[in-house]
């Protein structure tokens, strides 16, 4: 039998060896957005090279990065703010006012994300022609928030089936109302998990790129438009186009290394009871 020192130590390398695995990708990718083109495109890959800002020079003055992080942001944290005024009294209602069907319309809820977003494309782009919100901000909010709500539903749901349903039963025994129960009982309650689902859902909305390359031209593109605008017919620049990908993914990086600790707290709120 394995001592239990063995045992974390393996388990300590295993997490590491994971982890690794799945940053490389991202540590090639800033390399290679300093590399020259020709470096980039080398074979075998160049480890020691040269490092240049010529891509970043290029990508910088090729396009109006600001306007681009900008639209993320309104449309990310838009997206986020509506899937949680929709999510949380709908997660509330299922898992304090459960229903026969309640199980049916959350498995339902979580199939509509096994559906290809380019089967409703063309409904959903003459829909928002129609409403005039093709190219606006308001149109990709609207979209983006409808397409994490099951997620944040579900969540939420998971969430809020672990607060005590005694503690909430002690305050309509009180005289709170639902709305007084739901903002001034669960809510603090549930902080670490909202928290939580709020960032997924920021995460999830800023990396969505179908419906900001269908949807949009300039006004409200995102940053995964403007990173996809480094793809052209004469072929991909891989220095430039790993230039505009770090430059696109740096602010979420950055806000998830900020938040990781909460991050964490969030989705194992309610594991152990």
């Amino acid at each position: 039998m394995k001592s239990p020192g063995k045992v974390r130590w393996g388990l300590t390398v295993t997490g590491w060896v994971v982890a690794l695995a799945m940053f490389f990708p991202i540590l090639w990718m800033i390399l290679t957005s300093f590399k020259s083109e020709i470096t980039a495109i080398a074979t075998p890959p160049a480890v020691l090279f040269r490092p240049t800002l010529e891509n970043y020079s290029a990508v910088l003055e090729r396009a109006d990065y600001l306007a681009f992080a900008r639209n993320s942001i309104v449309v990310s944290l838009g997206a986020t703010l509506l899937a949680l005024l929709l999510g949380i009294p709908a997660a509330y209602s299922m898992a304090f006012f459960p229903t026969r069907r309640t199980r049916d319309i959350l498995l339902w809820m979580l199939s509509t994300k096994m559906l290809p977003a380019v089967g409703v494309l063309v409904p959903i782009y003459l829909l928002w022609r129609d409403l005039h919100l093709l190219d606006t901000a308001f149109g990709l909010v609207l979209i983006d928030g409808v397409s994490v709500l099951p997620i944040v539903v579900w969540m939420l749901y998971s969430y809020f089936r672990e607060v005590p349903a005694v503690i909430l039963e002690a305050s309509r025994m009180d005289g709170a109302t639902p709305r007084q129960e739901l903002m001034h009982v669960l809510l603090p309650l549930s902080t670490p998990g909202i928290a939580a689902t709020a960032l997924l859902s920021v995460i999830l909305s800023w990396n969505e790129a179908f419906w900001s390359l269908n949807l949009t031209t300039v006004k409200a593109a995102t940053l995964t438009v403007f990173t996809a605008s480094f793809s052209s017919p004469e072929g991909l620049f891989w220095a430039k186009l790993s230039a505009a990908s770090t430059l696109s993914i740096a602010p979420i990086l950055l806000i998830g290394w900020i938040t990781q600790r909460r991050m964490a707290r969030g989705l194992s709120f309610g594991a152990v009871k």
